[in-house]
């Protein structure tokens, strides 16, 4: 296959999925039929990972990596576990407007660029999608708001059209959806014209509240998005199935324009499930380092480029894909700023392809650490260390620190001198939590 010189790029997040949530990773079909169709035939006709990772077990971090293609403790705004409304006015919780970022790197190289969907990397005036390289943006600024009044947590009315608050009704996957498509059909003439562009595509679901297009539960949550009392796995798997719907309609759009063949499509998750999620068989979700909380799908899907039918147990990370995005466009990251991640470019072009290099968390919340290299994973959590050989234990029930103490010593040693190179977490930095066992029962 040959490689076109500068494909369109989507890159499609979801929000809060979960590693087992799709069809294509072992999911359940659900009371209406299968959950995630178009998803699971892009990974058909594309390649599908098991052992990729997101930047971080909590959104805004994760998207901070996703951003600037780097490891997001480098920025104060990710230090936030994760941003909050609190943070509204703050000129330093956010992604600040002179760092080179993913989309501003491929604006430079050419590319018409559009956030539809989630931002949740600081809030106007001083940060924002058109402030770090979007020449257009539709969706919330905050971490969540409600599929239908598309009001915050704080009850404060959250969908803005660019720079403009938009009074919009609809459904808010349908609403992202619909602007995603009326982008690429205005870009679509330029792109056939070598004019490319970088569609990011950020759902909000499958993330609270618990609402599907045909559930408008604006009232009975508006007191408190987290939506404790509600949801239930079949309401979650038909969010999924919405999303999946919509991420149909593009795919069927690219084909009806004559772009599928020259755009490279890549699906994700910005961490691990929330409450009812499937991450089987792994342990833990959202918030945590255990496999449950980082480990997501990923699908790519670039028919000039990738075989149909590609799968690989290459590990990467959110940031790894950022890099990849800008090599496949022709695209040069800043020297003042060098890249973290690293171009997965030789694994679309053959699935066998390998670069095990080693992979490094962190989070305030528990003091939690993690290190994967090849199949093993140190982890600490509350004071413990653990060492797991994930090839053989993906649910890290097995615990080799008592017998391989030498190797759990080295890797702790890897670990600690790779946070040297971070600035370290500020004594300020917040970790907000919406729900504990208060609530619900721990995993």
């Amino acid at each position: 296959m040959t490689q076109p010189t500068r494909p369109n790029i989507v890159f499609i997040v979801a929000d809060d999925l979960g590693y087992a949530d799709l069809g294509c990773y072992g999911g359940r079909d659900a009371s209406f039929g299968p959950v995630s169709p178009v998803l699971d035939g892009l990974a058909a006709q594309g390649l599908k990972l098991t052992q990729g990772y997101s930047n971080s077990p909590v959104c805004s971090p994760t998207r901070f990596a996703l951003m600037t293609g780097r490891y997001q403790y480098r920025l104060r705004g990710a230090a936030e576990e994760p941003i909050n409304s609190k943070s509204r006015g703050s000129t330093t919780l956010g992604l600040p407007p002179e760092h080179p970022t993913l989309p501003s790197l491929l604006r430079d190289a050419g590319y018409r660029t559009a956030l539809m969907g989630k931002w949740h990397l600081g809030y106007p005036p001083a940060f924002g999608p058109l402030r770090s390289g979007y020449d257009e943006f539709f969706g919330p600024m905050s971490g969540g708001v409600d599929y239908f009044t598309h009001c915050s947590s704080t009850g404060q009315h959250d969908l803005y059209l660019n720079d403009a608050e938009q009074q919009e009704d609809g459904y808010l996957t349908d609403l992202i959806t619909d602007h995603g498509l009326d982008f690429v059909r205005r870009m679509a003439g330029g792109a056939r014209s070598g004019t490319p562009f970088f569609l990011s595509l950020h759902y909000t679901a499958p993330h609270w509240p618990w609402e599907t297009r045909d559930e408008a539960l604006a009232q009975e949550v508006k007191g408190n998005l987290f939506h404790l009392h509600g949801g239930n796995i079949d309401t979650y798997r038909r969010m999924i199935h919405h999303m999946d719907e919509g991420i149909g309609r593009l795919m069927d759009l690219l084909r009806a324009e004559g772009l599928e063949r020259d755009t490279l499509v890549v699906f994700t998750s910005d961490n691990g499930g929330e409450r009812f999620s499937d991450n089987w068989p792994l342990v833990g979700g959202k918030m945590d380092l255990t496999e449950g909380g980082i480990r997501v799908p990923w699908i790519a899907h670039w028919p000039a480029v990738i075989a149909p039918g590609s799968t690989s147990t290459q590990t990467c990370m959110t940031m790894d894909w950022s890099a990849t995005m800008l090599d496949a466009a022709g695209a040069t990251a800043a020297a003042s700023h060098p890249l973290d991640g690293r171009s997965l470019m030789p694994l679309l072009r053959d699935a066998t392809w390998r670069d095990d290099q080693p992979l490094f968390w962190r989070m305030n919340h528990r003091g939690q650490r993690a290190m994967r290299h090849g199949p093993w994973k140190y982890l600490r959590v509350d004071g413990h260390d653990y060492l797991f050989n994930l090839e053989g234990d993906e649910r890290e029930r097995a615990n080799l620190a008592p017998i391989a103490p030498e190797r759990l010593a080295a890797m702790v040693q890897a670990w600690e001198a790779w946070e040297a190179t971070m600035p370290p977490i500020p004594a300020d930095a917040t970790v907000s939590l919406g729900y504990g066992v208060k609530d619900m029962p721990q995993r």
